[in-house]
């Protein structure tokens, strides 16, 4: 009986580590909104990321942020439009967002610029409908990053008209 008692004690500290360990993995939805990633629905979608951002602690975050794909699940979203929301005090931080809002915006014209007082510069990604599904900040991508992921992720809904 006097064992017991000290095995319980360590059995008892090491799932409390676990559940610590489990809980830093995952951000909670509010969590994740701050860090940008709010309705960043799939992890296939940060693998992507890593692609086109060379900073591997936005990346991690994205990864605590996101749900593992399922087989049936289509790794490849597509959204119909975009917003590029930025602060216009905060512009001269962000060259890259600069040379593409001044010299790239016009090759999409899905792409809206708003400007958005002490907003950090990120894509408000659209569903076919107009309506905000994802928003994924843009701080550290490149220009070049910026074109590419536009191109592979916003496919306009054709109209009938």
């Amino acid at each position: 009986m006097d064992r017991s008692l000290p095995v319980a004690a360590v059995v008892a500290v090491v799932l409390m580590c676990c559940s610590g360990i489990c809980r830093g993995e995952r951000l909670g939805a509010r969590e994740c909104e701050d860090l940008g990633f709010t309705g960043l629905a799939l992890c296939s979608d940060c693998n992507a990321l890593s692609e086109f951002v060379k900073d591997q602690e936005l990346v991690d975050d994205c990864r605590k942020c996101c749900t593992e794909d399922s087989d049936d699940s289509i790794s490849k979203l597509t959204f119909s439009g975009a917003i590029i929301e930025v602060c216009m005090r905060k512009l001269v931080f962000y060259p890259e967002v600069v040379g593409f809002l001044e010299e790239d915006k016009d090759d999409f014209p899905y792409v809206e610029a708003r400007y958005s007082y002490g907003s950090p510069p990120k894509l408000i990604m659209l569903d076919d409908k107009g309506e905000h599904k994802e928003t994924i900040r843009i701080d550290n991508w490149k220009r070049e990053h910026i074109r590419q992921f536009l191109k592979e992720k916003v496919k306009p809904v054709k109209s009938d008209s």
